[in-house]
């Protein structure tokens, strides 16, 4: 599995430890080894060019996510077919403010946001209640697994 994390904000971010959760996840969702995925981390200003260009909303957002392969999770004896999972792209500005109002680390809040994105380019969705339940429940799982740990207070919606 290929996990590139390129960090092109002003605020340093551990990059190795980002590339392990995505490798985390992958293998936990039973996702091909041969499968690619990129996370840029973004300040605030290129975030608010994509959230325009994307969403039509103004302002930076934490987290986008921008599917390739639409490759879904698989299963033990059935992974993924190989492929381009997407891109994913952090905004550290906005994750600092949420981590201030989740009460935990700027560290642990791009874990899960980087986490959120992953599921998103799994197919996940949060639009509506059940959505919601099961992607935050499998978030919360993955993040716990990740770090041996309770994980933080999801701080988005």
């Amino acid at each position: 599995m290929s996990v590139e994390v390129n960090n092109e904000s002003a605020i340093a971010a551990d990059l190795e430890r980002i590339s392990a959760l995505g490798r985390h996840i992958l293998a936990e969702l039973y996702v091909h080894p041969e499968t690619d995925v990129s996370i840029i981390l973004l300040d605030e200003e290129p975030m608010s060019a994509l959230h325009v260009e994307w969403m039509d909303l103004e302002g930076p957002t934490d987290v986008m996510s921008f599917p390739m392969d639409e490759l879904r999770p698989g299963t033990p004896g059935s992974p993924t077919a190989a492929g381009m999972l997407g891109d994913i792209v952090i905004c550290p500005q906005v994750a600092t403010t949420q981590a201030a109002t989740g009460g935990h680390s700027v560290e642990d809040e791009i874990l899960l946001l980087a986490t959120h994105g992953m599921l998103h380019l799994l197919g996940f969705d949060h639009a509506e209640p059940d959505e919601k339940e099961v992607m935050f429940s499998l978030q919360r799982a993955l993040l716990e697994g990740f770090l041996g740990r309770p994980a933080p207070r999801e701080t988005m919606d």
